[in-house]
């Protein structure tokens, strides 16, 4: 073979690689940041929910058992996300409501 030829074949086989190459990386980034985006937005609906969950069994003064338990599954998601901040401390106060509502005394007297 002429010498040319073995350069323009390896010249090629170099360019398709590096083209190749090129349009993986270039998807591997773009998935990335679409990943990226969406642990971030899932992050913030677990938050808003812990923060409306707190809301509504904070006015009530109680948590029943079952929303304790849906809770727990919903922070132990958004905590894994990276999420730590003032939702943590609504969850820790929402784990320490009774979970029946507690009868008041004095009204029974």
């Amino acid at each position: 073979m002429d010498s040319t030829i073995v350069v323009s074949i390896i010249t090629g086989a170099v360019t398709i690689g590096n083209v190749l190459l090129t349009n993986f990386l270039n998807h591997r980034d773009k998935k990335t940041d679409e990943e990226k985006a969406l642990c971030s937005g899932v992050q913030c609906l677990l938050r808003a929910e812990i923060i409306r969950s707190y809301e509504k069994y904070a006015e009530k003064g109680f948590c029943p058992l079952y929303s304790k338990q849906a809770l727990t599954t919903a922070y132990n998601s958004y905590h894994a996300l990276g999420g730590n901040d003032v939702a943590t401390k609504l969850y820790k106060k929402i784990m320490d409501m009774p979970e029946k509502e507690v009868e008041d005394d004095d009204e029974e007297a």
